[in-house]
């Protein structure tokens, strides 16, 4: 199957952390036997004339490939490229910042509704995300199946915990609001041990500075995440809502106990001998969601076992499926 993807990040200064999620997608279908033509952005540069050259790009590719299914992934922009770049049957993923731009950026959810109408099939990356979808964009309902990302199993595994102090808790992530980084570290400080290191930056670093225990990496490049990971007891994701929950993945990939918030994805993936779902506005109930994870074993074979239920193999045979079907349904 000739496949074309389009994709507004892919590996580069656009946005190295996703981007590679998508190669690793194309790296497996590749290993199918499937011809993978690709149409992306690698660069974050270039403004709004990015998404023009990406256009461009997409129809050469088109021309030149002659695919029998074009897959997006991001329904807006990458999408609506696709859609106008090749006549061929298309293919979408959802990810978290397509549903929330719907209804908070002008023109966005008509665009989405567009793109969804002209897809044979829509991937949303949870089951969270699919209802949250469905339930803004009606012309989604009955073509979403749910395919996340998956996981490096090869790239992410289990591993002794490195020598140091604990209980050595970790958050990957922005420091956002969003990401509920205060109350992650005032619920720290009411454990009076350990330590809790935040790997990522954001506006929020100013207020996370200077406090006993809490170590600020900034970013670091996501070949060296499984380090970080080793290195950790708890890996913490308590967002106000996170519509997949890609770290949390990742860290039960590398036998790592984890605190994740019940709103959104991390409920689909997280087992209770291996992690702690909490409700993200609750510190108290964040401080004890520490405490239980930290008495887990590390490193949990449990935790790895949920983990391969979710090898980046297993989601791309699964979206293999969805584009043959797309294919096989190709007008003549």
């Amino acid at each position: 199957m000739r496949i074309l993807l389009v994709s507004q990040m892919y590996p580069g200064p656009a946005d190295p952390d996703f981007g590679v999620f998508v190669e690793r997608l194309v790296a497996a279908l590749r290993e199918r036997g499937h011809d993978v033509d690709l149409a992306v952005i690698d660069r974050r540069s270039g403004g709004r004339r990015r998404y023009a050259d990406l256009l461009r790009e997409a129809r050469a590719a088109a021309r030149r490939h002659r695919p029998d299914v074009v897959y997006a992934h991001f329904l807006v922009p990458a999408g609506t490229i696709a859609s106008l770049a090749a006549n061929a049957p298309l293919v979408v993923t959802a990810h978290g910042q397509d549903v929330e731009n719907i209804g908070s950026i002008r023109g966005v959810r008509t665009a989405t509704s567009r793109v969804v109408c002209r897809a044979v099939a829509v991937v949303a990356v949870s089951d969270y995300l699919r209802r949250e979808l469905e339930a803004k964009v009606p012309e989604a309902r009955g073509k979403t199946e749910v395919v996340d990302c998956g996981v490096d199993l090869d790239r992410f595994q289990i591993e002794p915990r490195s020598a140091g102090p604990g209980p050595a808790f970790l958050c990957i992530g922005s420091l956002t609001a969003r990401k509920n980084v205060l109350r992650l570290a005032g619920a720290f400080e009411r454990l009076g041990e350990g330590t809790l290191t935040f790997v990522g930056d954001g506006p929020l670093r100013p207020q996370l500075e200077g406090r006993p225990g809490v170590i600020l990496a900034g970013r670091v490049p996501h070949d060296e995440v499984p380090r970080w990971i080793a290195r950790a007891d708890v890996v913490c994701g308590p967002s106000l809502v996170e519509p997949f929950g890609q770290a949390l993945l990742e860290a039960l990939a590398c036998g790592r106990n984890v605190v994740a918030t019940r709103i959104g994805g991390p409920p689909e993936f997280v087992p209770p001998e291996a992690g702690v779902l909490v409700d993200p506005e609750d510190e108290d109930a964040l401080a004890d969601a520490l405490r239980t994870a930290a008495a887990l074993p590390v490193p949990n074979e449990a935790a790895r076992a949920a983990a391969e239920l979710h090898d980046v193999r297993l989601q791309a045979a699964r979206v293999e499926e969805i584009l043959l079907r797309a294919a096989r349904g190709r007008p003549a």
